[in-house]
């Protein structure tokens, strides 16, 4: 093989890396690993990587892959050994204007140090942090914070001592940015820490930070607070955090409410039972009253969550109380996210208090105007029914159920629809008969597609939960009376019901009451109905082959319907015809 023609590509791409086209540059960035591969490591090390050093002056977009890349380059350069050859790009890279190329450089280098040796992390990468946390700009010292957590296991204590400095001063940062990052990324080097360093060190950092003028820094710590007092002892959560989580919940700035509301499931846990018990429960409730309607909203997504963590007497006493005003809370948001959460209490509550109690809270949650409240509290009936039984909940809910098959946002109908075949199943066919059977064939009329063709699926699962017998007296003959409607869509939906009805009705039911219909449509004057029919009768073949009664069908009249459709003057129709033919031969 001819050496030359296997380095012109790669001499391509290596011109592509000069070319003043910004695409050209990116495409060859992002085959670095092809023009890596070719070079061999040594001059991917000798060359390569020095001149990708000189060419920083790019564009973002340009700038940004090649971070990327560089974070997967280990291998291309000789391994692990090498490696910290790829750290004096990355750190160019990590001091530029824009974010998201330097948070790229970051993720890349917290790629690259785990594979660097002791040695190798002291001779090249704690110089390079140092730099970095020294920088004059802000955007060097920003990257620094996120890479304190990297190589701090591996180095010697005394570097140890001089990171965990390094970093308690970029805490303490003139310029918010660097302490937004610092606050950003103090919970994952708390995770590297030592219990003693913990508390001599991230602690006192902990609470500068949680105590900063500018509430971006404050609403950050919420989540070092977890990862810190996960760590910690509960005795020791409460001396340390007590008082600042309890600032926290009275901050002056909604953000940072929000944050601690949006996080309290995790924070409970994080700080013990018995803070949980005797603390937070008041601060919770304050949050769910809390004048701002985010946090609010944030605070009613943790309802059954926290209330696991507290026994039943205290969400009775406490928490339901404040449940009751936010179902007409004034903001709509707040009462979805309620809907959504608010099923999560009753296994909590168990079926004498969910009766007494959260029923008439789903109830006036069903009757919402907002259509996003309606449809939340539906998709998550299924809870409370395992815990009241379906005889409970229908007597109570059903009626606002019925209501709601006929709302006038169409995603609301469809929502009950799902839910009907789990009704019926548990309601059985009298009662379903008696009260939502008409409902169901209403929906195959309804103005939107979507409600038909769901409730055409309907259909079937109601055919595979009542019986074939039941289907042939009470759906059948409704769906093929449609197929003689003037309106086409109506003629439409029963070739849609037929189809999706084939597989859970008997090879008898085909031949005795939807062949006539379907033979019938092949002659409709509309093509969407004809083409249709042609893929329905696709689905009808199989079932018919599997009885030998019925087999003889397939070649009677339903080939010869496909032949007359296959030779049908619209393109559509003839292609689906052949389509079906092909099953049939």
């Amino acid at each position: 093989m001819n050496p030359e023609g296997e380095l012109y590509p790669i001499a391509v791409l290596i011109d592509e890396l000069r070319h003043d086209d910004v695409s050209l540059r990116l495409n060859a960035i992002k085959r670095l690993n092809t023009i890596a591969l070719a070079l061999g490591p040594q001059r991917a090390r000798d060359e390569l990587i020095p001149f990708l050093d000189e060419s920083i002056d790019d564009e973002d977009e340009v700038l940004l892959a090649l971070s990327g890349e560089l974070g997967d380059f280990v291998e291309y350069i000789g391994g692990p050994e090498y490696a910290h050859i790829l750290l004096q790009p990355l750190e160019n890279l990590t001091a530029v204007e824009e974010t998201m190329v330097r948070d790229k450089a970051v993720e890349s280098l917290n790629k690259i140090v785990p594979v660097l040796n002791q040695a190798q992390l002291e001779q090249y990468f704690i110089p390079l942090l140092k730099r970095l946390s020294q920088g004059d700009w802000f955007t060097s010292r920003t990257s620094a914070t996120g890479l304190y957590a990297g190589g701090y296991s591996t180095v010697s204590a005394a570097f140890q001592d001089d990171m965990r400095k390094s970093f308690g001063q970029l805490c303490l940062d003139d310029t918010p940015m660097v302490r937004r990052a610092a606050a950003t990324h103090l919970g994952d080097f708390a995770k590297k820490l030592s219990k003693e360093h913990l508390v001599t060190d991230i602690i006192p950092l902990f609470n500068k930070l949680a105590q900063d003028e500018q509430d971006s820094v404050r609403l950050l710590t919420v989540t070092d607070l977890v990862a810190i007092a996960e760590q910690v002892s509960p005795e020791e959560s409460k001396a340390y955090f007590l008082q600042t989580i309890k600032a926290m919940v009275a901050d002056k700035s909604w953000r940072v409410r929000y944050m601690i509301a949006d996080n309290f499931v995790k924070l409970s846990k994080a700080v013990g039972e018995e803070i949980t018990r005797e603390d937070l429960v008041v601060a919770f409730v304050r949050l769910l009253k809390d004048n701002e309607a985010e946090v609010r909203t944030a605070a009613a997504g943790q309802v059954p969550g926290f209330a696991q963590l507290v026994d039943k007497e205290t969400i009775l006493s406490y928490i339901l109380p404040c449940v009751r005003d936010l179902v007409t809370d004034s903001s709509q948001h707040v009462r979805a996210a309620l809907a959504m959460q608010i099923s999560g209490l009753a296994p909590i509550l168990g079926k004498e208090a969910t009766t007494e109690h959260l029923l008439p809270l789903f109830l006036q949650l069903l009757k919402d105007d907002f259509h996003e409240v309606r449809l939340n509290i539906i998709s998550k009936l299924e809870t409370v029914n395992l815990v009241i039984g379906i005889e409970l909940l229908s007597q109570s809910l059903l009626p606002a159920i019925v209501e709601l098959a006929e709302d006038k946002q169409w995603r609301v109908r469809l929502a009950i629809i799902e839910h009907i075949p789990l009704l019926a199943t548990q309601l059985g066919v009298e009662f379903f008969d008696e009260k939502l059977g008409a409902l169901c064939m209403s929906w195959l009329g309804d103005s939107v597609f979507s409600i038909r063709d769901a409730a055409t699926i309907n259909l079937r699962k109601l055919t595979e939960v009542f019986g074939v017998d039941w289907a042939k007296q009470t759906i059948i003959p409704k769906v093929l009376a449609m197929g003689t409607h003037p309106n086409y869509l109506y003629r439409m939906t029963t070739i849609f019901a037929i189809t999706a009805m084939a597989p859970a009705v008997t090879p008898e039911v085909i031949r005795d009451y939807i062949m006539p219909t379907v033979t019938n449509l092949v002659s409709d004057p509309i093509p969407n109905i004809r083409f249709n029919v042609a893929k329905s009768i696709e689905a009808l073949i199989p079932v018919l082959s599997l009885n030998p009664d019925t087999k003889p069908l397939v070649d009677q009249q339903l080939k010869p319907a496909l032949i007359k459709l296959s030779e049908d003057p619209d393109h559509d129709v003839r292609f689906f015809a052949h389509k079906a033919l092909l099953t049939v031969q």
